[in-house]
């Protein structure tokens, strides 16, 4: 077949459940904890808390069980111990969905969004929720970076311009049209994952260490812009190179930074079109679930990844 004859490949990956299949699956809280307990303990159930493969199921309780190694007393646990359902008295049905529908939608979803669509008892509630699900959504273990590796920060906050006249910041130092934004970095592969963080401040230090924590020096290439704080790179070991911005420098052969900037893009995006605003104080949570999502984004399972973190 002629390659322009082939059909294009699809833009998004199909899930391998849909909202109405995961709703009709998980429609009860023992379904809902039979698979959490299947995921959490692929090979049979264990003490959350000393990992001892002999428990007992407490016949009186369903889905609990008694570990004796740990506590002579025996130490009792359910399969939401140690989870972000712990301690909380909404039911993992409503649970389940609001984790769905998170992670499919692109460019985030609400949690007033998610309140009108689950009709849940609040506002409040559809909030909570969203935000423990954000926590949950940290990679606590990731692999470093490899391969080609583009590194770079970003600032978020309301535009300067749309402030009004007698509010708005000029200069780009402290009191600047800067003051109200927080800044963020990222490293990102080309063919892989994303790292990204909230930083205080760019200077040589913070972004150097964070590229040692987030890029092995088994990388084929780091690209970064002019800035200086990357500078020192080369002399730690890693193949890196610059495009000057400043000189309308974007792509020089492999060496660009558009992969990131593209995912700066994603998460600008969501924030205004789907958050409208984000407080410093959150962010971080919204990195985590911006992240999440793009790092799944080839996977047709992302609900059940998101589960396994829970």
């Amino acid at each position: 077949m002629n390659k322009r004859n082939q059909p294009p490949k699809p833009l998004t990956v199909k899930p391998r459940y849909t909202l109405a299949q995961t709703m009709s699956h998980f429609s009860t809280e023992d379904a809902c904890k039979a698979y959490l307990r299947d995921l959490r303990w692929p090979s049979g159930v264990r003490c959350p808390r000393c990992q001892n493969e002999n428990v007992h199921a407490v016949k009186a309780e369903q889905w609990r069980w008694q570990c004796r190694k740990c506590n002579k007393n025996g130490y009792r646990f359910s399969v939401i111990t140690g989870t972000i359902f712990e301690n909380t008295k909404y039911p993992l049905v409503t649970w389940f969905q609001v984790g769905y529908l998170m992670c499919q939608s692109k460019k985030g979803m609400s949690a007033l969004q998610i309140h009108r669509q689950i009709g849940s008892g609040s506002y409040e509630t559809a909030w909570y929720m969203c935000t423990r699900i954000r926590a949950a959504m940290k990679n606590e273990t990731f692999d470093q970076l490899i391969g080609e590796v583009e590194a770079d920060e970003t600032w978020i906050g309301g535009k300067n311009k749309n402030q009004h006249a007698n509010k708005r910041m000029y200069g780009k130092g402290e009191g600047g049209q800067y003051k109200d934004k927080t800044m963020v970095i990222g490293a990102i592969s080309r063919k892989g994952n994303v790292v990204c963080q909230m930083i205080e401040e760019a200077g040589f230090n913070t972004l150097q260490n964070f590229v040692k924590e987030a890029v092995s020096q088994k990388v084929t290439l780091i690209s970064t812009d002019e800035n200086s704080g990357y500078r020192q790179l080369t002399r730690a070991g890693y193949p890196h190179q610059t495009v000057n911005h400043s000189k309308q420098e974007y792509v020089v052969g492999a060496i660009h930074t558009n992969t990131i900037e593209r995912f700066w893009s994603l998460l600008k995006r969501g924030i205004v079109g789907s958050y409208h605003k984000v407080s410093k104080n959150y962010l971080p949570l919204y990195l985590n679930e911006f992240a999440f999502r793009y790092n799944h984004r080839e996977n047709p399972d992302i609900f059940r990844a998101l589960l396994s973190r829970v």
